[in-house]
């Protein structure tokens, strides 16, 4: 049996040689350095153009009514951003699958479709689109970070991608993520370890942390990653972009490549990240508009509402009231993140709308019982694949070469689920516990109508999307603030606030501790080994809300941006 060390080699070379030379970058002092940030260096290291530039710095819908009235091209587009994506994983490894010419050749075919017809394809016609390395294209292997899966090919496209091609997407680059996907963290045996592009010492998260990369450093307009645990939303509040974490079965799932199927209580989903939120509901307009329901038995059949958009439920977007959870009750969030909060609250209060503090509830149940559930098989599931090469199950997100610190909360998850499972019976039993804990938490949401003043229940709840910002590798232990919203099946949209400023984002004086997980997380705060971390919420709303979440989210972020620009003219 040829040793899984040299097809992981063997893969990763021919990965670095389908990078054409005139894209590569000479790299100097500062972009080697660990502990820097990386991502302006694409607009100035001289490979893309003025007008690429241009291009790749554009919001998404500025690129599309560019690219539907004939203005720019998709095969220069496509140029630009594969680029600049290029560009990207140089510095922070953030690939999977390169295929320049097939991209640029299906650009070319929309281009001319558009000249002899003056019509687009779809609504993303000429789009270049990135995927996390687990959705299948046609004709390129989706190794998942597993060197047994190296060399399988897919033989037809997932649901998904046939959608967005059939939109007018240009499917260009497929993204990194770690070996069983499984972790908050982004490393495998075969491609190695994505770094955050804001200070690469930081991890970028995980499992869609190739992604999150790739999008802060704008290398993609519009990416797709999947999440069971937090896998979208942990890379988009690290790497300071905007992700989605819709509700089982809302985005087609079929044709995917997976860790743990079969296990259908607490479903991985399928969901965008994007450097806006206009780039956020394009993707689920599109892909609901596409009625997937008619192409994947397990896609819920609702098409999108134009009335949940405009808040309906949500005295139609004014005087909303959130609600903002400052901690889960387990572990105290960073002084950065209580910032974020702190910054969310005030331009909501003088946008006009009304905000309270939430309460958590059995948070810790929540977070066991879906470890559990994913623990019931896992080892089994993890040793299948990994038996066929003999690689070993990564057990440690750690850099080989760092001294191990000491752990933020008990053993990750990827260790106990190393351990055996429940039986049958206890894993319906914890089914039931889940839908329980259901019940319980849409009770405990309608009980605050008698809060809020509005007449209605809180219309969302503002929460961390984690205790701390991007931390050095190795040290993502707990995925416990995203985790909770996946047994309950919520709509959830992280949204970026600001940034870690050391001279701001001060240690602060110790706090009466939950636990001893509390207490370690709040001994490796050190502001300086943070500096520039994206600090992000999470927005979160109801099952299958998605378009009131987006409508919401738009609001929050408006109000943000106000802030914002008020602060500037005051300093001025």
């Amino acid at each position: 049996m040829t040793s899984w060390r040299t097809i992981a080699a063997k893969k990763k070379a021919e990965q670095l040689a389908l990078i054409p030379k005139e894209w590569t970058l000479k790299l100097d002092d500062i972009t080697q350095q660990v502990e820097v940030d990386v991502s302006s260096i694409p607009d100035t290291c001289g490979l893309l153009n003025a007008k690429e530039i241009q291009i790749t710095n554009s919001d998404l819908p500025d690129l599309l009514e560019k690219l539907a009235a004939g203005e720019w091209s998709s095969v220069s587009v496509t140029t630009a951003f594969y680029k600049r994506a290029i560009i990207a994983h140089q510095l922070t490894n953030c690939l999977t699958e390169i295929f320049i010419e097939r991209a640029l050749a299906r650009a070319a075919g929309l281009d001319d479709h558009l000249q002899k017809t003056g019509t687009v394809v779809g609504p993303l016609h000429g789009l270049p689109v990135s995927l996390k390395d687990q959705i299948n294209i046609k004709g390129l292997e989706s190794c998942m970070g597993y060197v047994s899966w190296v060399g399988i090919f897919a033989d037809k496209n997932s649901v998904l991608t046939d959608i967005l091609e059939n939109a007018g997407a240009v499917i260009f680059v497929k993204t990194n993520i770690p070996q069983t996907l499984m972790w908050a963290e982004t490393f495998n045996h075969v491609f190695g370890r994505t770094s955050n592009p804001f200070n690469r010492s930081l991890t970028s998260g995980g499992s869609s942390g190739g992604e999150g990369a790739l999008i802060a450093m704008r290398g993609s307009p519009l990416g797709v990653g999947s999440d069971i645990g937090g896998s979208i939303r942990i890379p988009a509040a690290f790497c300071g972009t905007y992700g989605l974490r819709p509700s089982y079965g809302r985005v087609p799932y079929a044709g995917c490549v997976n860790s743990l199927e079969g296990q259908d209580s607490a479903p991985s989903v399928l969901g965008p990240l994007s450097n806006s939120i206009a780039g956020i509901k394009t993707f689920m307009k599109t892909v609901i508009d596409a009625r997937p329901w008619l192409k994947d038995p397990l896609a819920v059949r609702k098409r999108w509402s134009d009335d949940e958009y405009n808040l309906a439920d949500h005295g139609n977007g004014q005087n909303l009231c959130f609600a903002i959870m400052w901690d889960d009750g387990m572990i105290v969030p960073h002084p950065p993140i209580i910032r974020g909060l702190e910054i969310v609250k005030k331009a909501l209060l003088d946008a006009g709308h009304k905000v309270i503090d939430w309460k958590p509830s059995k948070h810790a149940e929540m977070y066991k019982c879906l470890g559990d559930i994913w623990t019931a098989g896992a080892a089994e599931d993890f040793s299948v694949v990994t038996a066929m090469t003999g690689e070993p199950v990564i057990a440690s997100m750690i850099p080989d070469d760092e001294i191990p610190v000491v752990d933020i909360v008990d053993k990750h998850q990827i260790v106990d689920a190393l351990a055996p499972g429940i039986s049958a019976y206890r894993l319906w039993q914890t089914h039931k516990k889940k839908r329980m804990l259901r019940e319980e938490h849409l009770q405990l949401w309608e009980d605050t109508a008698g809060m809020t003043g509005t007449g209605r229940a809180v219309d969302a709840i503002i929460s961390p999307a984690a205790p701390y910002t991007a931390v050095r590798h190795g040290q993502n232990k707990s995925a416990q603030y995203t985790m909770v919203w996946n047994v309950l099946d919520y709509s959830t949209l992280v949204i970026p606030v600001s940034r870690v400023d050391p001279t701001i984002d001060i240690v602060k004086a110790p706090h009466e501790f939950y636990n001893e997980g509390d207490k370690a997380n709040y001994n490796i705060y050190n502001p300086a080994n943070f500096a520039n971390a994206p600090i992000s919420v999470q927005l979160v709303g109801r099952t299958l809300e998605e378009e009131a979440v987006i409508a919401m989210g738009e609001i929050v972020d408006k109000a943000l941006k106000r802030a914002q620009v008020i602060e500037t003219q005051r300093n001025i």
